[in-house]
């Protein structure tokens, strides 16, 4: 019998949720040492980026503290309110039951705005619906909250249009590397 998982290349997908997973716990424990903090995140295969006004020192230490965390157990530090995940998803449901509620509209501008009460009560549903399921698609999808053989190996700083960008690079390395 055939592993349908390996349908997908199992490594690389592997290392960006794991990145994301660490990118999001990286993100929450700079929100709990400095409130009110706007930054946000993007994770790749190679590790991920933080943009906002953190200094690479407060950034070190939250890095180290958000691994040690997952590596003790936090899993929930590696799903995040602001993902893109709970985003996209909710404006793909949204979108899929408009259309649904659209369907069979063709003709006029009156026909189609006679629908709009359809719409508008078909995608807030949908929205509710969606909430809880974002959370859990990171959890099941995006993000992998044991960490491995991933290891921080360097953080580079950059300043763009007056941002502060970090990027923090990840490896595959076993413990006695």
């Amino acid at each position: 019998m055939t592993d349908q998982r390996a349908v997908i290349p199992a490594q690389p997908f592997s290392r960006v949720r794991r990145n994301h997973a660490l990118e999001h716990a990286t993100l929450q424990v700079l929100a709990e040492k400095k409130p009110g903090l706007h930054a946000a995140g993007y994770s790749t295969f190679n590790g991920f980026w933080v943009l906002g006004q953190v200094k690479i020192e407060e950034l070190q230490t939250a890095v180290e503290e958000a691994q040690a965390r997952l590596r003790a157990g936090e899993r929930r530090l590696a799903i995040h309110p602001n993902c893109g995940t709970n985003f996209a998803f909710a404006g793909l449901i949204a979108g899929v039951a408009a259309w649904l509620a659209m369907l069979g509209s063709d003709g006029s501008l009156r026909r189609k705005l006679d629908r709009l009460p359809l719409v508008t009560t078909v995608v807030t549903l949908a929205l509710i619906a969606a909430y809880p399921l974002g959370p859990r698609i990171q959890e099941k999808v995006t993000t992998d909250a044991n960490l491995g053989d991933l290891r921080v190996v360097r953080i580079d700083s950059f300043e763009q249009q007056a941002v502060p960008a970090h990027r923090i690079v990840t490896r595959e390395m076993p413990k006695s590397a």
